[in-house]
């Protein structure tokens, strides 16, 4: 008997291996497919992943380096700190929200977990957020920013983005295939909520209301905690880190129950 659930229990773990390894590489080749219909009609094709945020990165920190420099010190890096992390944040959620109607037919045919598809825009918004790292990289040198040990806990910082992305990500994905209005909805919360994340502008000079307002920001405490990181060589504030843990796990649990419950009804109205 012993030796027989032994046997089981190795077949059913090989199982899972292979299918854990069967969702990686269907992960790996929408996100390929991703990336490639984006730069499908370009000359430079995947250059531009870098040289599009460089460019960017460029125009932008000359027009609000006039605008902010005497109130925030080292303004351009202020700035493209927080629009690179916006970005990763804007660009996972909006691409997950049409995950599941734009491969229905995939959908439909693969016996595949439904939050694969969830997984694979995620996983393009973090490669697409590793070229526009590059560049700023390159902006880092050109403004002289000290190197600092307090830089390797970037990584954590994108790690509870992305969670916190996919979180909001399950959410948008129920909701459009029942809704489809909720993409234009969506879209002037974001312009509301990026106003909110003090990208361009220091939380210092607002009312005391509005600043508490801001703080509550789970986007603003990702950039707040890049900024820490990154500019100030200091380790984030404990708080930034509780509420970057309870937003970003709070929000995966939430989003994830939520895609769950409604998973059949999802595979009924595709």
């Amino acid at each position: 008997m012993g030796h027989k659930r032994k046997r089981r229990r190795t077949k059913k773990f090989l199982r899972r291996k292979e299918d854990v390894k069967q969702y990686l590489f269907v992960i790996n080749e929408l996100t390929a497919r991703e990336i490639k219909r984006k730069y499908a009609r370009s000359s430079l094709g995947i250059i531009w992943s870098v040289l599009n945020p460089l460019l960017n990165m460029v125009v932008m920190s000359l027009i609000f380096s006039t605008m902010f420099k005497r109130s925030i010190e080292n303004f351009p890096i202020y700035f493209l700190t927080g629009q690179m992390f916006w970005s990763l944040f804007s660009g996972a959620t909006n691409s997950a929200m049409t995950a599941l109607v734009d491969n229905k037919g995939l959908l439909v045919r693969a016996k595949l977990p439904k939050q694969t598809f969830i997984l694979s825009r995620i996983y393009t918004s973090l490669v697409n957020f590793g070229y526009t790292l590059i560049a700023y990289v390159m902006m880092l040198a050109v403004f002289r920013i000290k190197l600092s040990w307090t830089m390797a806990l970037l990584p954590l910082d994108v790690l509870f983005g992305l969670v916190f992305s996919m979180g909001i990500g399950y959410l948008l994905a129920v909701a459009y295939v029942f809704f489809a209005d909720i993409k234009y909805l969506y879209s002037v919360l974001l312009t509301l909520w990026m106003y909110l994340s003090a990208i361009f502008y220091p939380v210092s000079g607002l009312s005391e209301g509005m600043r508490g307002v801001i703080e509550c920001n789970p986007v603003y405490a990702m950039i707040a905690f890049a900024r820490e990181c990154v500019m100030y060589g200091t380790v984030p504030r404990p708080e930034l880190w509780l509420k970057l843990f309870v937003w970003s796990f709070g929000s995966l649990g939430v989003g994830l129950l939520i895609f769950k419950s409604k998973e059949n009804q999802v595979m009924q109205k595709i």
